[in-house]
């Protein structure tokens, strides 16, 4: 077994205005430093783009056509405060997309122990039809959906570990209790949801929200005392990762304090938990990170555990 490393050149078509910190930067630092020796051993895959069948497991044909008529030709379009499409954004969303399918495909077939899908634009705050926070189509809930419905699984579980609350996702898998979703976030942050009552339609949303300033060994301590015993009491057959960097102490864009150790440690504690409920099937998407540094070191240190795990 080995670990799956998914990505796609179209991802680095969505062009944001100068200054975005959601830029192409971001995913050129991580394949950078994804191509150090220490990676030798990732097995490398690209994935055909997602059909739009696979958008509409949780977005409205209607969604999608308002997507893609916005497109532009030439030049950027603003969509909302934060979120802007260029004319290779439904190339980048849907090979994105493509680039994770690819990856759960993968992983549970079979062919690799664990996978993570370097990707933009991100997804974890796309609602049912509506783009947000730099966000088109809700990549992880997709996901999910294909796990359950495509390939049968009885039980997912959702973890996403990114400094901002993942509504959209939150959103998508209000209602579905196959799917166990859990956000840690900075609380009060935007996008102003994510507080500890919102809990799903039928119990299946933990949010974990955390004040600013919050370090790694409080990070910690929160996810062992609340997180960890919900997972192991779902018991997953799949856990799907939302992995955001931004909770580290040096990101511009919220003020948490965490450190390139505390993704590990969580990257770490998850595959326990997927060892113990899932074969060790662990797929991991590329959510928010704003520091190029930080976001290099912190996703190294992430697929590095992947790698050990999955060997």
């Amino acid at each position: 077994m080995s670990t799956l490393f998914f990505t796609d050149p179209a991802c680095l078509t969505h062009v944001t205005p100068e200054g975005h910190p959601e830029r192409v930067d971001r995913l050129r630092t991580i394949l950078s430093a994804l191509d150090d020796p220490g990676f030798a051993a990732l097995d490398r895959r690209q994935a055909p783009p997602a059909p739009v069948s696979e958008v509409l497991r949780c977005h409205p044909q209607s969604y999608v056509d308002q997507i893609r008529d916005a497109v532009p030709v030439l030049g950027q379009v603003q969509l909302d405060a934060d979120t802007w499409l260029s004319s290779g954004s439904w190339d980048a969303a849907l090979n994105g997309l493509g680039a994770l399918l690819g990856a759960l495909d993968a992983v549970i077939a079979g062919e690799g122990r664990n996978a993570f899908a370097a990707i933009r634009p991100p997804g974890h705050h796309a609602e049912t039809a509506k783009p947000m926070g730099f966000c088109l189509f809700g990549n992880v809930a997709i996901a999910a959906k294909r796990a359950l419905d495509h390939h049968g699984l009885r039980r997912v579980a959702v973890l996403d570990f990114d400094v901002h609350h993942g509504n959209g996702t939150q959103d998508l898998l209000w209602s579905e209790g196959r799917a166990l979703f859990v956000s840690s976030h900075q609380f009060p942050l935007w996008p102003g949801t994510g507080r500890a009552d919102e809990t799903g339609a039928l119990g299946t949303v933990l949010n974990l929200p955390l004040p600013p300033g919050t370090d790694g060994p409080a990070f910690r301590a929160a996810w062992e005392a609340q997180v960890f015993p919900r997972v192991d009491a779902f018991a997953p057959e799949l856990i799907l990762v939302s992995a955001g960097f931004d909770a580290h102490r040096d990101d511009p864009l919220a003020q948490l304090a965490l450190g390139v150790e505390d993704f590990d440690w969580i990257t770490r504690r998850i595959c326990d938990l997927a060892d113990t409920h899932a074969g060790g099937r662990v797929v991991s998407a590329l959510e928010g990170g704003y520091n190029l540094d930080a976001l290099a070191a912190s996703t190294a240190a992430h697929v590095k555990v992947l790698m050990e795990r999955g060997a």
